[in-house]
């Protein structure tokens, strides 16, 4: 079984109900959402971090250099068939001999802890379950752990199927990790919720 565990970050979509790419927006003087969950992801010792871009990917690409943190970028051009689209197309970049499984997030959720992200590999080291992922009562976050044992099944899954049925056929206990972070379920997509978030997350 390999050792190293990248991560993918989505970053693809049209943002519409925002109006603006999520990607771009500042949470506080030094971050967007994009820089930081990259920040987040290197601190806890990921250092691998693909980001998958579609709709604005140069405007994307652009806000995110003046961050200086090392990232690579994985292009969508089909981000319109749906978020398992770009699951695969970071798959591609980030699948290499030496990976034992690979971290997923979404752009959405920029307020994940690093310790959450440290838990969750943890567990994945420590249980070997195809699927980790923080849980905190009912609720389900981010980021996703998916072993390399189903990379084959979500390159083969329908587009228009998504993540969510390969996730919920190989969750187990031994792969939910119970998490007291907020940010590893908040999921910002419209300008009230970002507003909101951004008030609370400083003060």
């Amino acid at each position: 079984m390999g050792t190293m565990i990248p991560a993918v970050v989505l970053a693809a979509g049209r943002s519409s109900r925002m109006g603006r790419a999520k990607a771009t927006l500042p949470l506080d003087e030094r971050d967007t959402f994009l820089s930081r969950i990259v920040r987040t992801f290197l601190a806890a010792g990921i250092d691998d971090v693909v980001v998958v871009l579609g709709h604005d990917a140069e405007l994307i690409a652009d806000s995110f250099t003046t961050s200086l943190l090392p990232a690579r970028f994985a292009l969508n051009r089909d981000y319109d068939r749906g978020q398992l689209s770009s699951i695969k197309t970071g798959l591609a970049l980030v699948d290499r001999p030496g990976i034992a499984g690979m971290l997923l997030t979404l752009v959405d959720v920029p307020l994940v802890s690093e310790a959450t992200v440290r838990s969750i590999v943890a567990r994945f080291r420590a249980s070997g379950a195809p699927v980790v992922r923080p849980v905190q009562g009912s609720r389900h976050g981010h980021p996703i752990l998916i072993a390399r044992s189903l990379f084959d099944l979500v390159r083969s899954s329908d587009d228009q199927l998504g993540l969510k049925p390969i996730v919920r056929a190989h969750a187990s206990p031994a792969g939910d990790v119970d998490v007291n972070d907020e940010g590893a379920f908040v999921d910002i997509d419209t300008i009230d919720e970002y507003r909101r978030t951004v008030t609370d997350a400083i003060g």
